[in-house]
Protein backbone atom coordinates (compact mmCIF):
# COMPACT_ATOMS: atom_id res chain seq x y z
CA UNK A 1 0.00 0.00 0.00
CA UNK A 2 1.55 3.36 -0.99
CA UNK A 3 2.38 6.26 1.58
CA UNK A 4 -0.33 9.17 1.77
CA UNK A 5 1.09 11.84 -0.03
CA UNK A 6 1.25 15.59 1.06
CA UNK A 7 -1.76 17.49 0.36
CA UNK A 8 -0.93 19.84 -2.82
CA UNK A 9 -2.02 23.32 -3.05
CA UNK A 10 -4.20 24.56 -6.03
CA UNK A 11 -3.41 27.38 -8.11
CA UNK A 12 -5.96 29.76 -9.13
CA UNK A 13 -5.96 33.00 -11.27
CA UNK A 14 -4.62 35.36 -8.58
CA UNK A 15 -1.84 33.10 -7.55
CA UNK A 16 -0.62 31.22 -10.99
CA UNK A 17 2.29 33.79 -11.09
CA UNK A 18 3.69 32.27 -7.94
CA UNK A 19 3.30 28.69 -8.67
CA UNK A 20 4.82 29.20 -12.46
CA UNK A 21 7.40 31.01 -10.42
CA UNK A 22 8.44 28.20 -7.93
CA UNK A 23 8.66 25.82 -11.06
CA UNK A 24 11.01 27.58 -12.92
CA UNK A 25 12.88 28.20 -9.10
CA UNK A 26 11.42 31.73 -8.69
CA UNK A 27 10.10 33.33 -5.77
CA UNK A 28 7.57 35.71 -7.07
CA UNK A 29 6.19 38.57 -4.88
CA UNK A 30 3.68 41.10 -5.54
CA UNK A 31 4.52 44.89 -5.22
CA UNK A 32 1.98 47.79 -5.06
CA UNK A 33 2.55 50.05 -7.81
CA UNK A 34 0.81 52.90 -5.98
CA UNK A 35 2.34 52.34 -1.91
CA UNK A 36 4.94 50.48 -2.82
CA UNK A 37 3.57 47.78 -0.21
CA UNK A 38 5.62 43.96 -0.84
CA UNK A 39 2.88 40.80 0.09
CA UNK A 40 2.36 37.62 0.29
CA UNK A 41 0.35 35.51 -0.31
CA UNK A 42 -1.05 36.18 -3.62
CA UNK A 43 -3.85 38.32 -4.44
CA UNK A 44 -5.41 40.55 -7.18
CA UNK A 45 -5.25 44.19 -4.83
CA UNK A 46 -2.95 45.58 -2.42
CA UNK A 47 -3.96 44.82 1.25
CA UNK A 48 -2.17 48.27 2.49
CA UNK A 49 -4.38 50.40 0.16
CA UNK A 50 -6.44 48.55 -2.18
CA UNK A 51 -5.36 49.81 -5.15
CA UNK A 52 -5.83 46.81 -7.91
CA UNK A 53 -2.18 48.44 -9.73
CA UNK A 54 0.14 45.76 -8.81
CA UNK A 55 3.37 43.98 -10.15
CA UNK A 56 5.04 40.76 -9.60
CA UNK A 57 8.61 40.46 -9.23
CA UNK A 58 11.48 37.85 -8.49
CA UNK A 59 12.46 38.20 -4.98
CA UNK A 60 15.71 37.52 -3.31
CA UNK A 61 14.83 34.44 -1.58
CA UNK A 62 16.34 35.53 1.23
CA UNK A 63 15.02 35.73 4.85
CA UNK A 64 15.43 34.82 8.53
CA UNK A 65 13.50 32.65 10.54
CA UNK A 66 11.08 34.71 12.26
CA UNK A 67 9.00 31.57 14.33
CA UNK A 68 8.50 27.79 14.16
CA UNK A 69 6.78 24.91 16.09
CA UNK A 70 8.21 21.32 16.00
CA UNK A 71 5.73 19.27 15.17
CA UNK A 72 6.01 15.24 16.77
CA UNK A 73 2.97 13.62 16.02
CA UNK A 74 2.43 11.34 12.71
CA UNK A 75 -1.02 13.45 11.92
CA UNK A 76 0.07 14.73 8.84
CA UNK A 77 -0.08 12.32 5.43
CA UNK A 78 3.20 12.90 3.43
CA UNK A 79 5.51 14.09 6.76
CA UNK A 80 7.63 12.14 9.33
CA UNK A 81 8.06 13.84 12.51
CA UNK A 82 9.98 15.81 13.74
CA UNK A 83 9.20 18.15 11.28
CA UNK A 84 9.33 22.38 11.64
CA UNK A 85 6.71 24.18 10.40
CA UNK A 86 8.27 27.56 10.47
CA UNK A 87 7.25 31.37 9.49
CA UNK A 88 9.58 32.62 7.73
CA UNK A 89 10.33 36.42 7.14
CA UNK A 90 11.58 37.48 3.63
CA UNK A 91 14.12 39.98 3.39
CA UNK A 92 11.48 41.91 0.90
CA UNK A 93 8.96 42.25 3.97
CA UNK A 94 6.37 39.50 3.74
CA UNK A 95 5.95 36.45 6.20
CA UNK A 96 4.96 33.12 4.75
CA UNK A 97 5.03 29.39 5.97
CA UNK A 98 6.83 26.97 5.26
CA UNK A 99 9.15 24.12 6.62
CA UNK A 100 13.02 23.47 7.49
CA UNK A 101 15.13 21.34 5.27
CA UNK A 102 18.78 20.32 5.77
CA UNK A 103 18.82 21.21 9.18
CA UNK A 104 17.96 18.81 12.38
CA UNK A 105 14.51 19.72 13.47
CA UNK A 106 15.58 20.33 16.93
CA UNK A 107 15.44 23.83 19.02
CA UNK A 108 19.38 23.92 19.22
CA UNK A 109 19.00 23.78 15.77
CA UNK A 110 16.41 26.26 14.63
CA UNK A 111 17.46 29.22 16.04
CA UNK A 112 15.43 32.24 15.64
CA UNK A 113 16.79 34.61 13.41
CA UNK A 114 18.74 32.31 11.64
CA UNK A 115 19.28 32.86 8.20
CA UNK A 116 17.86 31.16 5.34
CA UNK A 117 17.41 30.85 1.75
CA UNK A 118 14.63 29.47 -0.33
CA UNK A 119 14.67 26.24 -1.79
CA UNK A 120 12.24 23.75 -4.30
CA UNK A 121 10.84 20.64 -3.63
CA UNK A 122 8.63 19.13 -6.75
CA UNK A 123 5.61 17.41 -5.78
CA UNK A 124 4.20 16.85 -8.89
CA UNK A 125 4.06 18.36 -12.42
CA UNK A 126 2.14 21.01 -11.02
CA UNK A 127 3.51 22.26 -8.12
CA UNK A 128 6.90 22.75 -6.89
CA UNK A 129 7.30 24.08 -3.48
CA UNK A 130 8.80 26.78 -1.96
CA UNK A 131 10.95 25.35 0.98
CA UNK A 132 13.95 27.06 3.46
CA UNK A 133 17.55 25.90 4.48
CA UNK A 134 20.12 27.52 6.61
CA UNK A 135 21.93 30.26 4.38
CA UNK A 136 25.19 29.37 3.35
CA UNK A 137 28.20 31.24 4.76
Amino acid sequence: MAEPQRARPKSTPETQHFWDGTKAGELRLQRCDACAHVYFPPRPFCPSCASRKVSIFKASGKGFLYSYVINHRPAAPGFTPPYAIAVVELDEGPRMMSNIIDCPQTPEALELDMKLEVAFQELDDKITLPVFRPAKR
